[in-house]
C-alpha cells in the first residue's frame, strides 16, 4: 500500500469513510426495527390494530423482514454507486 493511499485526507480514506457511513446506518435502522420495534416495544404496538391483528406481531413477523430486504437493496445500490464513484467497481462486460 502507497503512502498516498493511507493518507487521511486520500481518496481511499474518504472511500471508507463513505462505506462506513452507510453502514452504520443500515444497521442502526436494523437495530431499530428488530430489537426495538419487534422486540422491546412490542407490547406497546400491540394495542394498536393493523391489517387486523396487532402492530407489534405484524412488525415482529412480517415488517422487520420487509425491512431487512429494503436495508439489503440500500445496500447493494449504495454501494455500487459508491465504488462506481470511486473507481473501484467491478468493469461488467
Amino acid at each position: 500500500m502507497s503512502t498516498s493511499e493511507m493518507d487521511p485526507s486520500g481518496p481511499l480514506h474518504a472511500y471508507w469513510k463513505r462505506v462506513l457511513r452507510l453502514t452504520v446506518l443500515l444497521l442502526t435502522v436494523w437495530f431499530v426495527v428488530g430489537y426495538v420495534l419487534a422486540i422491546l416495544l412490542a407490547p406497546a404496538l400491540n394495542e394498536i390494530s393493523f391489517l387486523g391483528g396487532p402492530l407489534g406481531f405484524w412488525v415482529a413477523q412480517n415488517g422487520a423482514i420487509y425491512v431487512f430486504w429494503i436495508l439489503v437493496l440500500i445496500y447493494a445500490l449504495g454501494m455500487n454507486r459508491l465504488d462506481r464513484e470511486f473507481g473501484v467497481h467491478d468493469d461488467e462486460d
